[in-house]
C-alpha cells in the first residue's frame, strides 16, 4: 500500500502522522510511503531522516492526497484538505466529528472511508488510541491554568500550589477518567488542594486507593458542582462520551458564582466543550474572559508539546497502521472489531451511531457497510 503523511495546517500544529522509525516499520512490511517536505520539521524529523528511513519526501500536501491509497494524520482535516480526500480513499486520524457537522459533510461528500483515532477500542471499553494524548491533555492542562492564574494572563495572580503561611490554589476537576487522573496527578504534585467528581463510585474509589487521603473524591450531582464550581480557583472539564458530543454540564448560572479571575480548562473542547461558555480556541491565541472567568480552550492542546505528542501517538497507533496497510482496510476492519469501531465514514455513509445522533444525519453500521 502507499501511505500518505501531510504536513499539518491547523494552527500551530507541529505534530507529525507518522515518525521517521513508523515509516521504517511500514518498509520492512513492504508498503512505500510519501510525506509532504517539512511534515516533520516541528519535532525535530527532517526531510533526509524521513529519506533515511525509505519514505519519499514530496513537495506539496496536493501531491500527497493525489498519490497515497491511505492518508495518516494527526488532526481533523481542515476544509482545503477535505476537498483533496477522493472515494475510496483513506483516512487515518483524529476527527471528532460530532459537533462538526460542516467537516462530516464534506468527508460524506468525498466518498473517502474516514477511520477516527478516537473512536477506535481496546480491552475494557478502553480507548488505546485517545489514551496517549488524553494522558498529555491532563497533564497539560494544569500546566496551562497554572500559567493563565498570573495576574498578567488575567488571572486572579494565585500560586497553584501556594507557599508556606499562604493557602493554596483549589482545582476542581470534573471527570475521572485518563484526562482526570492525569490531571488531579500534576495538580496534586504541585500541592495544590483537588478535587474530583465523577459519577462512577467505581472509579472514584480506584482514585481514593491511587492517591491517598490528599484527594477530595465526590459523587458528581448537580448539586455538588454548584458547590465545587463556585469554590474553584482552577476548574477542570475532563468529561467523555466517546465519539459523541460533550455534555454541558457547568452552565453559564454556575460561572457567575465563580470567582472573577479564576480559570477553567476544557479540555472536552475538541468534543464541543462541556461548559456553556465554551468555545475552540488556538495556540496563537488561547483564551478569552467570560463572566469574569479566563477560558483556556485550545482544541489541540498536545500539539504545544508536538514531539512528546507525536512519538506517544505512534507508539499507539503503528499496529492498527500496520494492520490496515497489510490486510486492506475492508479485510483489517472486519477481522477487528475494535478497529472496526474506529470506522466514521464510509464512501458516503455515516457509520458512527453517536455522531448521527448528535447531528441528525442516517446511520449504518459499520459491518453493513464492509458487508455491501
Amino acid at each position: 500500500m502507499l501511505l500518505g503523511v501531510p504536513k499539518e495546517i491547523k494552527t500551530h500544529e507541529y505534530r507529525v502522522g507518522l515518525t521517521t522509525s513508523s515509516v521504517l516499520e511500514l518498509v520492512l512490511h513492504g508498503h512505500e510511503v510519501i510525506v509532504q517536505s517539512g511534515a516533520g520539521d516541528g519535532i525535530g524529523l527532517g526531510d533526509e531522516l524521513y529519506r533515511q528511513a525509505g519514505a519519499e519526501v514530496v513537495a506539496s500536501a496536493a501531491e500527497v492526497f493525489e498519490r497515497a491509497e491511505m492518508v495518516v494524520k494527526v488532526k481533523e482535516p481542515q476544509p482545503r484538505e477535505c476537498r483533496m480526500l477522493r472515494e475510496g480513499q483513506v483516512l487515518f486520524t483524529y476527527l471528532h466529528l460530532a459537533p462538526d457537522p460542516d467537516q462530516t459533510r464534506a468527508l460524506l461528500d468525498s466518498g473517502c472511508i474516514a477511520i477516527a483515532y478516537e473512536t477506535v477500542t481496546g480491552p475494557n471499553n478502553s480507548l488505546p488510541l485517545l489514551s496517549p494524548m488524553s494522558e498529555v491533555a491532563g497533564r497539560m492542562s494544569i500546566q496551562a491554568g497554572a500559567h493563565c492564574l498570573e495576574k498578567e494572563q488575567g488571572g486572579s495572580g494565585i500560586l497553584l500550589g501556594g507557599v508556606p503561611g499562604v493557602e493554596a490554589a483549589r482545582v476542581v476537576v470534573i471527570g475521572g477518567g485518563v484526562v482526570g487522573t492525569n490531571a488531579v496527578r500534576m495538580a496534586m504534585g504541585m500541592e495544590a488542594h483537588v478535587t474530583v467528581l465523577d459519577r462512577s463510585l467505581q472509579r472514584l474509589k480506584e482514585l481514593d486507593f491511587q492517591f491517598g487521603c490528599m484527594l477530595n473524591t465526590v459523587y458528581s450531582t448537580r448539586e455538588a458542582l454548584t458547590r465545587y464550581v463556585a469554590s474553584a480557583d482552577l476548574l477542570i472539564g475532563a468529561v467523555l462520551v466517546p465519539g459523541a458530543a460533550a455534555p454541558k454540564l457547568v452552565d453559564r448560572q454556575m460561572l457567575r458564582t465563580m470567582k472573577p479571575g479564576s480559570v477553567l480548562v476544557d479540555v472536552a473542547i475538541d468534543q464541543g466543550g462541556c461548559f456553556e461558555t465554551s468555545r475552540a480556541t488556538t495556540h496563537a491565541d488561547p483564551t478569552y474572559v467570560d463572566e469574569g472567568v479566563v477560558h483556556y480552550c485550545v482544541a489541540n492542546m498536545p500539539g504545544a508539546v508536538a514531539r512528546t505528542s507525536t512519538f506517544a501517538l505512534n507508539n499507539a497507533t503503528l499496529p492498527f497502521t500496520l494492520n490496515l496497510a497489510d490486510k486492506g482496510y475492508r479485510k483489517a476492519l472486519l477481522d477487528d472489531p475494535h478497529l472496526c469501531a474506529g470506522l466514521n465514514v464510509h464512501r458516503g455513509q455515516l457509520t458512527y451511531k453517536a455522531v448521527a445522533e448528535d447531528l441528525g444525519l442516517d446511520y449504518v453500521s459499520a459491518r453493513e457497510a464492509l458487508e455491501a
